[in-house]
């Protein structure tokens, strides 16, 4: 649904737009905290997405979902094309309503719900498949890693760009067979690893967190993560590179109807999310970087982040909510 809104409609919307996020992914959040630990990851998600889809028809633009949860025909909502919001400015939308479905479902830590926002063809539009990564934080030399390089190398420049040893490193990387080979060459440099069973959001964030031990996020994982993981990069400050990897020439056809023309491409962050892009997140297992839902009797606390690539700031958000008073009925 689009409507035509006044300039100064619109500015309101552009300088509450942030806020307006927080409040979808608290929603989503909220939701899939109702399973935490029950081992049913499935309903997990499905209670995230259905609350993020209930709480985008508040927002006020004119989106588009470029990054979601499927194709029209595998999935009921937040599926790709799909339109949202209740009017205003054009927007592509990437999202992910619980990054972390089997931590939730286990109780693990960094599970979390997350949204991303740029204008109209500002994302990558990348299928859901495998996408090869290397992140690093913000406030280092342009260009200081690549993905084509060797492991050891890419260690050491950031070792040296850090000014310490690359036994003082840490390397994320996701728990999986595929990376064998890439842990061994870690070790073999010298670096420490933390090994994450999923949530490879969190885990590029992290490099960019002031608080976190992490230096560097390496290997493998989803593809539609790896664009919602750059949009936070160009918000907070970080670098990373990204590459498709493909499985089958279904998948690279696939690909192509989407616009990818290059399957060998090796993207920048800048041009997995570019212009003016607005990342938040909301905590639903505690984590390193945000503390997970606390429910309390009629009402719950969370915890979120929100940030914006075209100002640089970063706000953590805690909502007290009172399920009495929401216009949505929490589950």
């Amino acid at each position: 649904m689009s409507t035509t809104l006044t300039p100064a409609e619109l500015a309101v919307t552009d300088r509450n737009l942030a806020m307006e996020l927080v409040r979808v992914t608290e929603a989503a959040a909220i939701a899939a905290s109702r399973w935490i630990g029950l081992g049913k990851k499935n309903e997990a998600d499905g209670a995230a997405v259905e609350a993020m889809r209930k709480s985008f028809d508040t927002v006020q633009i004119d989106g588009t979902v470029v990054i979601g949860e499927g194709e029209m025909d595998e999935a009921p909502m937040l599926f790709i094309g799909e339109k949202v919001g209740r009017g205003g400015p054009a927007m592509d939308i990437a999202v992910d309503p619980l990054e972390g479905t089997t931590l939730t479902a286990k109780g693990g830590p960094n599970a979390i719900a997350t949204v991303a926002l740029a204008e109209r063809g500002g994302f990558l539009h990348a299928p859901d498949i495998y996408m090869e990564k290397i992140a690093i934080g913000g406030g280092l030399p342009d260009d200081l890693v690549d993905i084509d390089a060797p492991v050891a190398e890419n260690l050491r420049n950031l070792a040296r760009a850090k000014k310490c040893d690359v036994s003082d490193l840490m390397a994320c990387i996701l728990d999986r067979d595929r990376h064998k080979e890439l842990i061994a060459k870690c070790r073999e440099a010298g670096a420490r690893i933390m090994l994450i069973s999923d949530g490879d959001v969190a885990g590029v964030i992290a490099t960019a967190t002031n608080d976190s031990e992490v230096d560097i996020y390496l290997g493998s994982g989803g593809a539609p993560e790896g664009v919602l993981s750059a949009a936070a990069l160009r918000c907070i400050g970080g670098q990373m590179q990204g590459r498709l990897l493909y499985e089958n020439d279904e998948q690279i056809a696939r690909a192509r109807s989407m616009g990818i023309n290059d399957p060998n491409q090796k993207y920048t962050i800048a041009e997995m999310a570019k212009g003016d892009v607005m990342f938040a997140a909301t905590g639903v297992t505690s984590g390193a970087m945000l503390r997970g839902v606390k429910r309390i009797g009629q009402g719950a606390i969370t915890h979120s982040i929100v940030m914006r690539s075209k100002s640089g700031t970063v706000r953590y958000i805690e909502g007290h909510h009172n399920f009495a008073k929401k216009t949505w009925t929490p589950t």
